[in-house]
């Protein structure tokens, strides 16, 4: 990568998605130039702290991405609707978390230890799609499987943290968690059910298939990324009281039967994956020990599926904030600086 400074702006840099792009922007020694804090109004004012210096937030509405050649994205499908083509009209590379654009098939939706090439694709409307956060860890952890003997069907059930769902979920959880602690009721809205001590099979809403969009964009996105439009998947999100880290039970049927010890050979020399596998108490990685505050993928719990003679277990967990969302992007920014500015 280059070492000289690139200007940069970063829209919702008060979420926590933001936010934590701005840590691993610094810890990984991105060569930032000018940086654009951008937010809505409200937050507009504010000032943040970046590599020693008070930045203060700038009204996204009001600003002109012209001069700036590359733009982070960490806010939702309606800030991306309405700001994400006047930033590419003015000559920006948007790299966007949202889900707005990762169908289009001229914008490449990329995790970069899997298809960094589509990146070439971003030539024509100057337009990156970040991953969802479940679907980019499964990915990572999947590539060298498929590339080595080819996967026919994929069965996930995720459990996700509360932290997928921002900053106000995460708050939920931990009120819920004190008041329940206390003896005091939990209130809820009509229909909803607490988090705090639960398990919840529905993230987003839901589809006329009965699957939630939560579980449709894994199913779209896995085959896009791994370019294997036929790919069998199904999917089950559930929500879980963890605050940060993703965990998912995986089954798959593979073209040629692969047997554990290949798996965990393979999956050794992945990048961007740490394989810790023991058939022993604590010998299998979990979001609070391992995942969180992280950027590897973990891989534990390999085995061979005793239903199925080509079929392989795995559980994979990963910290969705950050590989789910801020360090991917930023990876992305490095390989843009590096092949396409």
């Amino acid at each position: 990568m280059t070492s000289e400074a690139v200007d940069l702006a970063v829209v919702g840099a008060t979420g926590l998605v933001g936010e934590t792009v701005l840590e691993v922007l610094s810890e990984r020694a991105f060569p930032v130039g000018e940086l654009h804090l951008l937010a809505s109004a409200d937050s507009a004012g504010k000032r943040v702290v970046f590599g020693g210096r008070r930045i203060r937030i700038g009204a996204l509405e009001d600003f002109d991405f012209s001069g700036v050649p590359l733009a982070i994205f960490a806010a939702g499908q309606d800030v991306a609707a309405g700001h994400a083509p006047r930033a590419t009209e003015a000559g920006c590379i948007v790299v966007d978390n949202s889900s707005l654009y990762r169908y289009d098939a001229d914008v490449p939706l990329v995790v970069p230890e899997v298809n960094a090439g589509a990146l070439a694709g971003c030539r024509e409307r100057r337009l990156v799609a970040n991953p969802n956060c479940s679907t980019i860890q499964l990915v990572v952890a999947l590539k060298p499987i498929h590339d080595a003997v080819g996967i026919e069907r994929i069965n996930v059930a995720t459990y996700q943290s509360v932290s997928g769902g921002g900053r106000e979920l995460v708050e939920t959880l931990a009120s819920q968690t004190a008041r329940l602690l206390n003896g005091l009721p939990v209130e809820l809205p009509r229909g909803a059910k607490q988090i705090a001590f639960n398990v919840l099979p529905h993230i987003d809403v839901f589809e006329p298939n009965g699957y939630t969009r939560e579980e449709m964009k894994i199913i779209r996105e896995t085959r896009k990324i791994l370019d294997e439009p036929e790919l069998r998947v199904n999917a089950t999100a559930v929500r879980v009281p963890v605050f940060f880290g993703h965990s998912e039970a995986v089954h798959i049927e593979t073209r040629r039967r692969i047997e554990a010890d290949e798996a965990r050979a393979l999956l050794a020399k992945a990048p961007g994956v740490s394989v810790l596998d023991e058939a022993r108490e604590g010998g299998y990685p979990t979001a609070v020990s391992e995942a969180a505050n992280r950027d590897t993928v973990f891989v534990g719990r390999i085995r061979e599926d005793i239903s199925h003679p080509c079929g392989l277990n795995l559980w994979i967990v990963a910290d969705n904030v950050r590989k789910g969302a801020a360090t991917n992007s930023v990876q992305i920014l490095e390989i843009l600086v590096k092949d396409y500015l």
